[in-house]
C-alpha cells in the first residue's frame, strides 16, 4: 500500500531529479533526429549513419548519469521503501502534464531498478502499466509542428495542386530536380490506386509533419481517407544522381508500409514532440504491427521493449501452452526457445561451445550489439537484449529446463524468488526475436509437398532466389555474414527472406576473399584435406557449394541467379566499392514502386 501523505522531505527532489535527467535524454534525443533534416540535404550519408549508429546509446548514457547523481546527492540506494513509494508519486505528479509521459515512466523504471535492483516487473516501485494517459496528447508550443496536417484536393484533377502544397510545406533545403514532373507521375499513380472509389467529401490527405530520415533516403507518410475507405501512404523522396531530390517512389497499402517500417530495418530519424500521437497514426496504418515495435522504428527501442514485456506477461496470463525448444537445428552457440502460441523465439548464449566454434561470451554480444547499431537493410531481424527475467517454472517443459541447465547453468536459476510458493526460471542474459520459419524447414516442406506441384515449386525457386538477395543486400551493407547455412536464415510472413544467427558475422572489408590455389601435387588434389593455407580472415567462395547446394533443384535456381556468389571477385568487387566510400542503395520497396526509370537515382 502507497502512504496517504508525502511526508518524506527528500521524495520531491528526487522525482524532480530523474524527471530532469530524462527531459535531458529526451531533449538530445530529439536534437539529433532533427539534425537528421540538415545531413538528408546536405547527402552527409556518413554522418547520418554515425549519428544513427550513436544515437542509439544516448539512453544508458543518461541512465546512468540519473543514477550517479541520485547517488551523489540523496544517497538513493540506502532509502527506506516508503520513500520510493513517495518518489513515484510526485513523479506521477511530474507527468501529469508531460508530453512523453510512457517514455518519462520507462526512464523511472530503468532508474529505479538500477538503483534498487530490482529486476522484474512485480513490486510497488516501478510502472507496471501506464499511469497517464498518452490519449489525445497535442504539444502547445507554437515552434512545435502539429503532429499531422491535412490537404483537401477536392478532385483527382486536384491532386498536383494538393502535392505541390504538401511538399513545399517539408521546407526542405535542397533543390528538386524536377519537382512538377515528379508530382504529375505521383498523382497519375494515386489516380489509378483510388481507380473504382466514389470521392466522398471527407476526400483528403494527412501526411505527418515530420520527415522520416534513414540512410540515404527521407520518407513522408500519412494516408489517404475518402468515405470510410483509409489508403496507408509513403512517398520517399532521394538524391538524383545530379545531386538533386527526387520523389522517387510511392507506397501504398499496408504491406508496404509493413516492408518500410520493418523490424530487420535500421532505426529511423523523426523529430517528434509527441511521440504517443506518432504511433498513434502510425498504428492506425499498421494496426497487426505492435506499437512496441512502431516506437522501435523510431529508435525509442527502450520504450518498445518496456511495451514488448507487457504484451508478454498479459499473453502468459491468457494462455496456458508451455516453452519448448524452437524447432529446427540446435545451434552451437545459442539456445533457443519458444512459446507456441507467442510468435518470438527467445535465446540464451551457452556456457560451453563445442568445436569448431571458436568464440566466447563477450564476442558473441559483441556480434550482437554490432547488429543492433549497424544498417540491416532489411536483412537481419532486430533483437531485444534482456537481464535476469523470469517465468513461471511451471510453463516450462521438463525438456526445455533440462537442457537450459546442462548447457547454460551459469544463466539459469530455478527457485521461489519472491517467497510466494511459485517457482521461477530466472535466466541471467536473453536475447528475444521475432519468430521466422527456418530457411531449411521452410524448403523442406517445399520438398515434402512435392516439386512436381506448381506451387511448391514456385515457393523453392521464391525463397532460393530471396536467400541469394539476402547475402548480396548484406554484402551491400558491408556484412558477410560468416555462417551461411540455410538454417541461420528465415522466412517472414510476407516471403521475405531474413538473417538471424549473428555469432560469426564480420565486416566485409575485414575479411581476405580468396580463390582456391590450384593443387601443386597428384596427393593434392586427391586429399580429402585442404593442401592450402589459411589466415584467420581467409574465404574461400567457391567451397560455398558443397555446402550449400545439395540438392539439385536448389542448385539448379542458385546457380541461374546468384552463381556469382561462388566466386571471389563479387566479394572483392563490393569491398573495393566500400572502401572507396560509396554506400549502396538498398531500397526498402519493389522496384515496381519507383517513379521512374533506375537510372535517374544515384
Amino acid at each position: 500500500m502507497f502512504p496517504q501523505q508525502l511526508d518524506a522531505p527528500q521524495a520531491f527532489g528526487i522525482a524532480q531529479a530523474m524527471m530532469d535527467g530524462f527531459d535531458r535524454h529526451y531533449r538530445l534525443f530529439r536534437a539529433e533526429s532533427a539534425r537528421a533534416k540538415r545531413r538528408f540535404e546536405q547527402a552527409d550519408w556518413s554522418g547520418q549513419q554515425t549519428a544513427q549508429r550513436e544515437r542509439i546509446a544516448f539512453y544508458d548514457l543518461r541512465v546512468t548519469e540519473c543514477v550517479q547523481r541520485l547517488e551523489t546527492e540523496f544517497h538513493a540506494g540506502q532509502l527506506p521503501m516508503p520513500v520510493w513509494q513517495q518518489v513515484k508519486l510526485h513523479y506521477i505528479g511530474l507527468m501529469v502534464e508531460h508530453l512523453q509521459p510512457e517514455l518519462a515512466e520507462t526512464f523511472f523504471n530503468s532508474v529505479t531498478t538500477k538503483i534498487l535492483h530490482r529486476t522484474h516487473f512485480h513490486n510497488d516501485f516501478i510502472f507496471v502499466r501506464p499511469a497517464v494517459s498518452t490519449e489525445y496528447l497535442e504539444s502547445r508550443d507554437p515552434d512545435d509542428a502539429p503532429t499531422y496536417r491535412a490537404y483537401y484536393p477536392g478532385s483527382l484533377d486536384a491532386l498536383p495542386q494538393a502535392l505541390q502544397a504538401l511538399v513545399q510545406q517539408l521546407q526542405l533545403q535542397a533543390p528538386f530536380e524536377d519537382l512538377a514532373r515528379d508530382i504529375a507521375v505521383l498523382a497519375a499513380r494515386m489516380r489509378e490506386r483510388l481507380a473504382g472509389l466514389t470521392l466522398r467529401a471527407n476526400f483528403q490527405i494527412q501526411v505527418l509533419s515530420s520527415l522520416f530520415y534513414r540512410n540515404k533516403g527521407a520518407y513522408l507518410v500519412g494516408k489517404i481517407i475518402t468515405g470510410y475507405t483509409e489508403l496507408p501512404l509513403a512517398i520517399p523522396i532521394v538524391h538524383s544522381t545530379q545531386g538533386q531530390l527526387v520523389l522517387h517512389a510511392a507506397l501504398f497499402g499496408e504491406d508496404d508500409l509493413h516492408g518500410l517500417f520493418s523490424f530487420a530495418r535500421a532505426y529511423f530519424m523523426v523529430d517528434m514532440a509527441v511521440p504517443s500521437a506518432y504511433v498513434q497514426f502510425l498504428h492506425g496504418l499498421m494496426p497487426r504491427k505492435p506499437r512496441g515495435e512502431i516506437y522501435s522504428a523510431l529508435g525509442l527501442a527502450k520504450q518498445g521493449k518496456t511495451l514488448f514485456y507487457r504484451e508478454f506477461l498479459h499473453h502468459l496470463k491468457h494462455s496456458s501452452d508451455q516453452f519448448r525448444i524452437a524447432p529446427g537445428i540446435k545451434g552451437l552457440v545459442m539456445l533457443v526457445f519458444d512459446l507456441p502460441s507467442f510468435p518470438y523465439v527467445f535465446k540464451l548464449i551457452r556456457d560451453r561451445f563445442p568445436a569448431p566454434k571458436e568464440t566466447t561470451r563477450a564476442q558473441v554480444k559483441a556480434k550482437y550489439q554490432l547488429v543492433k547499431q549497424h544498417d540491416r537493410v532489411g536483412r537481419m531481424a532486430d533483437t531485444m537484449e534482456y537481464s535476469l527475467v523470469a517465468f513461471p517454472r511451471e510453463r516450462f517443459s521438463d525438456a526445455l529446463v533440462a537442457e537450459l541447465l546442462a548447457h547454460a547453468p551459469e544463466q539459469i536459476e530455478v527457485s521461489d524468488r519472491d517467497g510466494d510458493g511459485q517457482q521461477e526460471v530466472i535466466i541471467r542474459h536473453l536475447y528475444i526475436e521475432r519468430r521466422l520459419v527456418p530457411l531449411n524447414l521452410y524448403l523442406q516442406e517445399c520438398f515434402d509437398a512435392g516439386l512436381e506441384q506448381p506451387r511448391a515449386r514456385a515457393n523453392m525457386e521464391r525463397c532460393v532466389i530471396e536467400y541469394g538477395n539476402a547475402i548480396k543486400d548484406l554484402v551491400a551493407a558491408n556484412i558477410f555474414p560468416g555462417d551461411m547455412l540455410w538454417k541461420n536464415f528465415g522466412v517472414t510472413r510476407g516471403g521475405k527472406v531474413v538473417f538471424y544467427d549473428y555469432d560469426e558475422i564480420e565486416y566485409l572489408t575485414d575479411c581476405h576473399f580468396r580463390a582456391i590455389p590450384p593443387a601443386r601435387t597428384e596427393e593434392e588434389e586427391m586429399s580429402g584435406e585442404i593442401w592450402w593455407r589459411v589466415g584467420p580472415h581467409d574465404v574461400f567462395p567457391e567451397t560455398f557449394g558443397p555446402f550449400l547446394l545439395g540438392h539439385p533443384a536448389v542448385r539448379e535456381v542458385f546457380l541461374q541467379h546468384h552463381a556469382d556468389l561462388l566466386e571471389p571477385a563479387f566479394w572483392q568487387a563490393h569491398q573495393a566499392r566500400i572502401q572507396q566510400g560509396h554506400m549502396h542503395d538498398v531500397f526498402p520497396y519493389d522496384p515496381s514502386r519507383q517513379l521512374h526509370a533506375p537510372a535517374l537515382t544515384s
